[in-house]
């Protein structure tokens, strides 16, 4: 009992302080969100930053603070007015956006500045220095410079105030002027001399546009007079030029009226003169004509008469010419119908030989399928037949292996018996249960009608299987015993016992009633 309570309280022990382990680290574990920089120092010589991260913090050795990595917007004014370049005073108001630089420079200077510090602190030391850079750049630039390029102003301040911020350890992000104010209202009569000066020049403007206007109008009335002038100049000269241009035509037309009055009157007796040449001329042509027509008349007399007789006589030969050539087309027809007929009646003939052998080699074909048919019927009859017999004969050997474990399982309740047995009793049961096994093996064949047998040697072949497993029985019983015969039979002839086999048959009892022995008894069956 005493040893229970001490093994027990030993692990209650060491689960407690496993407990205790795990509450201290767990106790440790930080988590740092993206906008703040968790500083863990204490161990080593620097401290480390977590960002965005898991960490673990060993308790009471080390410690944790934080840091804010946010953007921080700051309003900077000038406390007073700031004179100009130009010796103005004026006032500036601008929005600044400072964050704590992510550098490692950047984070150990924020360390060491605003280390646990809120951001009304680190937003009031950042307008400090925002104003004192401001001031400076304001004393350096004009007034109408600074109002007219904003830009320009917040640039420099921001490069002006960068160096001191980042040795602080905090960033500019961006830099805007809201802002620009003075008490004498300068800026106010800037815009007044803007406004003054934008009116004068219009009206210039105004005034210039008014004389280009009349300048022009004047012109172009100019311009539409000239038009006026000189098209009235060129209608004149014109209306002149048409004048003379009539009288010309109208002189060349008289002049071309006489000329046509006295061609005419030429013409007319030159068409006198011809009508009469062409008169004569034409009855001497008609004579002519006459003498033409008579002697056509003769020669186309002649040629009718010559024309009857060849025409004729053409006939005549055309008619004998068609008498010929009807007698032998008859005779071409009557050759070519008879070596047709011949050649239709040997083409026939033909057919009906060719249907006739292939009529008798499709027969061929179907007698030599049907005996095929037949082979196969007595074939498949056969294997049948051989497959029964091969069936009934696996079931009667079987039934023979089921005997023959029956009686090794018999044997096995014997072993004891058998162990003070001499080889005569052994060789005694060997040969009394031979003739069992032969007439076990013989008895499917009694069963059996009649077996016809394909091939030639096949009955020898069946007394020799069947005297074969005579003996593989035999000699399987024997081997399930583990004795040999041979060894057996020169042993009761010699007179030496089989010690050694009487021995081993309680081993073989056990082997037969196993699994291999099974196997054993099957492969000799």
């Amino acid at each position: 009992m005493g040893e229970f309570i001490s093994t027990h309280g030993g692990l209650i022990i060491t689960i407690i302080a496993v407990i205790v382990l795990l509450c201290i680290i767990g106790s440790g574990y930080v988590k740092a969100p993206p906008d703040k920089a968790f500083i863990i120092s204490g161990i080593g010589k620097k401290a480390r930053v977590v960002i965005g991260k898991a960490s673990i913090k060993i308790p009471f050795l080390e410690r944790l603070d934080k840091l804010d990595l946010g953007l921080m917007p700051v309003d900077v004014k000038t406390a007073s007015a700031v004179p100009t370049a130009d010796y103005i005073n004026i006032s500036v108001d601008g929005v600044v956006n400072v964050k704590v630089s992510l550098s490692p420079e950047g984070i150990e200077l924020a360390q060491q500045n605003f280390l646990n510090k809120d951001r009304a602190y680190i937003v009031a030391v950042a307008r400090e220095v925002l104003e004192g850079n401001m001031r400076e750049i304001v004393g350096t630039m004009e007034l109408r410079e600074m109002v007219s390029n904003r830009q320009k102003f917040a640039d420099k301040v921001k490069e002006n105030a960068a160096p001191d911020l980042a040795n602080m350890g905090l960033d500019i992000v961006s830099f805007n002027v809201q802002n620009f104010t003075d008490s004498q209202g300068v800026i106010d009569n800037l815009g007044i001399d803007n406004i003054s000066k934008i009116q004068k020049d219009a009206s210039i403007a105004r005034a210039n546009a008014d004389r280009d206007v009349a300048v022009a109008r004047a012109e172009a009335n100019k311009q539409a007079n000239d038009a006026k002038v000189a098209a009235d100049l060129e209608i004149a000269m014109k209306n002149n030029d048409l004048a003379i241009k009539q009288a010309e035509l109208k002189k060349v037309s008289d002049i071309k009226k006489a000329e046509a009055d006295a061609a005419y009157k030429i013409q007319e007796e030159e068409q006198r003169k011809q009508i009469e040449i062409t008169t004569a001329n034409a009855n001497i042509a008609r004579q002519e004509k006459e003498v033409e027509l008579e002697t056509q008349k003769i020669a186309i007399q002649e040629r009718r008469l010559d024309a009857d007789v060849k025409k004729q006589a053409e006939a005549n030969k055309f008619v004998e010419q068609q008498k010929a050539d009807a007698f032998l087309y008859s005779k071409q027809r009557t050759v070519e119908a008879k070596k047709y007929e011949d050649i239709q009646n040997a083409e026939a003939e033909l057919a009906v030989r060719q249907r006739e052998a292939e009529a008798a080699l499709y027969a061929a074909e179907q007698e030599a399928k049907a005996a095929r048919a037949r082979a196969e019927a007595a074939k498949y009859a056969a294997e049948q037949e051989a497959e029964g017999i091969k069936a009934k004969g696996l079931a009667e050997a079987e039934a023979v292996r089921a005997k023959a474990l029956a009686e090794a399982e018999g044997l096995d309740k014997k072993a004891e018996a058998m162990q003070k047995m001499q080889e005569a009793a052994i060789l005694q049961m060997y040969f009394e249960k031979l003739p069992e096994i032969a007439k076990a093996v013989a008895e499917p064949l009694n069963n059996v009608d009649s077996i016809t047998m394909y091939g030639e040697g096949n009955t020898a072949k069946l007394i020799g299987e069947i005297t074969q497993s005579t003996s593989q029985i035999s000699n399987g019983l024997l081997d399930g015993m583990g004795i040999s015969l041979k060894d057996l039979l020169s042993s009761v002839l010699t007179g030496k016992a089989i010690a050694t086999g009487i021995n081993s048959v309680d081993t073989t009892a056990d082997v037969i009633g196993s699994d291999d022995g099974q196997t054993a008894i099957d492969d000799n069956l």
